[in-house]
C-alpha cells in the first residue's frame, strides 16, 4: 500500500518489511531502492517496532493498521521518517496515528504533509469516522502539526490526546 503526496511516498511495510526493518535494514533498503535515515532501530522505538511486527503477522489481512509507513523522500528515495496506525480502528470508528523523524529533517514539512495523507486515506476507510493521536503536554512542536493538519484537543490528563 502506497500513497503519493506532493514530496513523499508512503510505503506501509508488509510483515516481511518489518521484519527486515528490525533485523536486516540493508535488505530493506533493497527492496525499496531507498536509503534509510530516519529514528535509530533501538530502545524503545525498537520494542513498539517489534509489537506492530507480532500484531501484523497475527493480522496480516489488516497489516496496514499494524504496520509502519516509511516516509519516503522522492527527490532522493531516503527515508526521513515514518509513521504508523497503532491499531485497527475501534467498534467507535476511532483510530489512532504516531509518527516520528530523522532529527535532521524537523522543520521542513514533511511530517504535516505526511499525517494529512495518511489521516486522509484514514478517513476514507468505510471504518473509520476520526484519527486521534497522543502528545506530551510539553510537545509542542507535535501539537502544533496536529493542529496543522486540523486536529483539535479532544482530552487532557497526563497527556494531550487529539481528534480530527
Amino acid at each position: 500500500m502506497n500513497i503519493e503526496t506532493e514530496r513523499l511516498e508512503l510505503v506501509a511495510l508488509t510483515p516481511t518489511q518489518l521484519e527486515w526493518w528490525l533485523n536486516d535494514c540493508h535488505r530493506l533498503e533493497c527492496e525499496l531502492n531507498c536509503l534509510y535515515r530516519a529514528e535509530p532501530m533501538e530502545g524503545l522505538f525498537r520494542q513498539i517496532v517489534a509489537g506492530q511486527l507480532a500484531a501484523a503477522e497475527r493480522d496480516p489481512g489488516h497489516y496496514v493498521w499494524h504496520s509502519f509507513w516509511f516516509l519516503i523522500r522522492k527527490s532522493d528515495r531516503t527515508v526521513v521518517g515514518s509513521a504508523d496506525f497503532k491499531d485497527l480502528p475501534d467498534s467507535g470508528g476511532l483510530v489512532e496515528i504516531g509518527y516520528g523523524l530523522g532529527r535532521e529533517y524537523e522543520g521542513r514539512g514533511y511530517m504535516t504533509e505526511a499525517v494529512r495523507a495518511m489521516c486522509r486515506w484514514a478517513i476514507s476507510q468505510d471504518n473509520v469516522r476520526h484519527v486521534t493521536a497522543e502528545t506530551g503536554l510539553d510537545g509542542l512542536a507535535s501539537q502544533k502539526l496536529l493542529q496543522r493538519c486540523g486536529f483539535t484537543e479532544w482530552k487532557r490528563g497526563e497527556t494531550l490526546w487529539w481528534i480530527l
